[in-house]
């Protein structure tokens, strides 16, 4: 799973087992593999560049996710993997959605199964293409009836009954680490920049005033969004960066408590690496009526690679990878495109 964040790739080695119609899982090795400086600038400047320049960085995007895979493989053998890959341009509402990363270089690397591409087949069919993790959520996580997850963006997935509904909130770790990176940090570790900052009343207004905010479900955010819509918000000097950190976590949190209370959340499971930050997760539960849990680490830092890895195995087995009820597709959707080995 690479996300929006930038934080890296994050590996998962897992076990699935269908057991009486219910999944189960076992986590055997995780890790994360943070981009070289290169990369990642290629990452970020890739929407403004060349269409050989994506060509390319598709290629090597793939090269660096293979070797990663096979350096965590260590020459033990799995039967399948599935890249979410790293997703540049996000258009549903003109038909596309592209995420790069080469499947072919990743099974040429590995000589296993590679699955990738997983959003393209939702979108062709109506679909937002996105969010694909609530499906993996209702299989792998009874018992709750909301899901956050707190990535480069937020969203929520709702269950009822056999019901899933799922969407993004808004923009969360791509928006605060904009802003650390402005003294040179990766991100607000704990959320104490948040903590030491004062709220700036007409920022938080702007913030929530943005039209995005206004569009029912099902809704999906990208990058392109973000430059052209917050962004420019964010980054006025006039205000402390601390009292921009901390107005920002307050709109963070402000539409993740309405987005569970809107939907009647009782218990919300809350997961991504925003969860490592306190001060949003105190704000949060500040601001909601659901009982609000965090997993242990593990689950909290790789549910989404995890996810991406049953999303393979629902593939090779033809069962549906993405729920029209989540992304407004005209039906389930059956996505992936898979690479096969020599």
């Amino acid at each position: 799973m690479s996300g929006s964040s930038l934080d890296g790739v994050d590996l998962t080695r897992c076990v699935f087992r269908l057991e009486a119609e219910c999944w189960h899982f076992e986590i055997l090795d995780a890790r994360t593999v943070q981009y070289p400086p290169e990369l990642r600038a290629r990452l970020l400047a890739v929407m403004d560049g060349s269409a050989l320049e994506l060509v390319r960085l598709h290629r090597d995007l793939g090269r660096f996710i293979g070797t990663a895979c096979a350096d965590l493989l260590n020459g033990r053998r799995v039967d399948l993997i599935a890249s979410h890959g790293h997703t540049i341009f996000h258009k549903p509402e003109e038909g596309l959605t592209t995420q790069i990363a080469s499947g072919a270089s990743i099974a040429a690397i590995t000589g296993t199964t590679t699955v990738c591409d997983f959003r393209t087949k939702d979108v062709a069919m109506g679909g937002q293409g996105a969010p694909l993790v609530p499906l993996g959520e209702k299989l792998l996580f009874p018992g709750y009836d909301a899901f956050v997850n707190l990535g480069g963006i937020s969203n929520v997935t709702v269950q009822r009954g056999q019901s899933v509904t799922g969407y993004d909130i808004g923009p969360c770790n791509m928006a605060l680490n904009l802003l650390t990176e402005e003294i040179g940090e990766p991100f607000d570790d704990g959320g104490s920049i948040a903590a030491s900052g004062k709220l700036i009343p007409a920022l938080l207004d702007q913030l929530n005033a943005l039209a995005f905010y206004q569009l029912t479900p099902p809704r999906s955010l990208g990058r392109e969004w973000f430059d052209a819509h917050m962004r420019p918000l964010l980054q006025d000097p006039t205000h402390h960066l601390p009292d921009r950190v901390r107005t920002l976590a307050e709109h963070i949190a402000h539409w993740i408590a309405l987005e569970l209370d809107r939907n009647k959340a009782t218990r919300a499971l809350i997961t991504g690496g925003g969860a490592h930050n306190r001060f949003l997760i105190e704000r949060v539960r500040a601001l909601t009526k659901a009982k609000v849990e965090l997993p242990d680490r593990t689950i909290i830092d790789f549910k989404e690679a995890l996810i991406f890895a049953l999303l393979g195995v629902l593939r090779m087995r033809g069962e549906t990878t993405a729920l029209a009820s989540v992304t407004g597709a005209s039906s389930d959707t059956i996505g992936g495109a898979v690479y096969l080995p020599n």
